[in-house]
C-alpha cells in the first residue's frame, strides 16, 4: 500500500501561486504525488485567506476540491481531545491550529507523509515521539 499524502498550507498556496518562490517545487511534487492529497478544512481556510492576501483567486482552492485532487479527511469534531493535546504539547512554539490537526492525521493515517514548507514539522511528533515521514524542500 502506498503513503498516503497530508497536505499542509505552504504547498498549496506556493502550488497555486506562480510568484510564489517554492512554486516550481511545489507543482513538481503535487505532478508526481497520487492524488488525492488528504487535508483538513482548516489548511483550506488558511491557504484561501494566504492567496486572497497576495491577490490571488481563493477559490482556487476549492476548485482543487471539487476535482477531487485534495479531499478533506479530518474532523475536528471527532478529534477535538487529541487535537488539544498537542496545541497544549507544542504551546511554546507557537503551533497553529493547523499543523496539530496534521499531525493528528499522520497519527490516524500511519502510513502517510505530509507534504509542507514549515520546518516545525521538523519538530513535531506523532504518537508522542515518532518522527513524521515528510515531503519538503529542505533536508529532513
Amino acid at each position: 500500500m502506498s503513503a498516503q499524502t497530508i497536505l499542509d498550507t505552504g504547498p498549496l498556496v506556493a502550488f497555486l501561486n506562480p510568484a510564489d518562490n517554492h512554486h516550481e517545487w511545489a507543482a513538481a511534487q503535487l505532478r508526481r504525488l497520487k492524488p488525492p492529497l488528504l487535508t483538513c478544512e482548516i489548511v483550506l481556510g488558511e491557504a484561501c485567506f494566504v492567496l486572497k492576501a497576495r491577490g490571488r483567486d481563493p477559490s482556487a482552492v476549492l476548485d482543487m476540491v471539487a476535482r477531487g485532487a485534495v479531499k478533506v479527511e479530518f474532523s475536528l469534531t471527532s478529534d477535538v481531545e487529541a487535537v488539544r493535546r498537542l496545541l497544549r504539547r507544542y504551546a511554546e512554539m507557537g503551533a497553529s491550529l493547523a499543523d496539530v490537526c496534521l499531525v493528528r492525521m499522520s497519527e490516524i493515517y500511519s502510513n502517510c507523509q505530509v507534504l509542507t514548507l514549515d520546518r516545525d514539522f521538523l519538530i513535531y511528533r506523532r504518537d508522542g515521539r515518532r518522527v513524521i515521514p515528510l515531503i519538503a524542500p529542505f533536508e529532513a
